[in-house]
């Protein structure tokens, strides 16, 4: 599972973990049943502390996406029902803006600058969809 951490970021570690999480799962990237890391090869890919894998991990299994069984692993759960299902696509798209205009004050651009550049990037034609990967 591939993780990427913004440690410049004023979001927490532990938070864009649960985020990116979340997002695989929306997107299809992970399923129900698949295992995750351990909180300590994890932490240990991500050269954090496994105390903060173990906050996320925390956060996920309180949330009903992950289940964590002494000795055999943390997995993904069943998919929800669709009303949880919604509510985290709408929570991995508000994340996902989150970052965006953090990166874009990052950048010194205003919050109306980024607003505008969004709106000008969904009107425009979306001939090569690999140009937003």
């Amino acid at each position: 599972m591939k993780i990427t951490l913004d440690l410049r970021s004023d979001i927490p570690i532990y938070i864009q973990i649960v985020e990116q999480v979340r997002q695989k799962i929306v997107s299809g990237d992970l399923k129900p049943g698949d295992q995750l890391p351990t909180v300590r090869s994890l932490a240990s890919d991500l050269r954090i502390n496994f105390n903060t894998v173990s906050r996320a991990y925390r956060l996920l299994d309180e949330a009903g996406i992950i289940s964590t069984q002494q000795g055999r692993g943390t997995y993904i759960l069943e998919m929800p029902p669709p009303e949880i299902a919604e509510r985290l696509r709408l929570e991995s798209l508000g994340a996902l803006a989150r970052r965006y205009l953090v990166e874009a004050r990052r950048l010194g651009f205003s919050l109306e600058q980024a607003v505008d550049h969004i709106s000008l990037q969904a009107h425009a034609p979306l001939t090569n969809l690999s140009n937003l990967e």
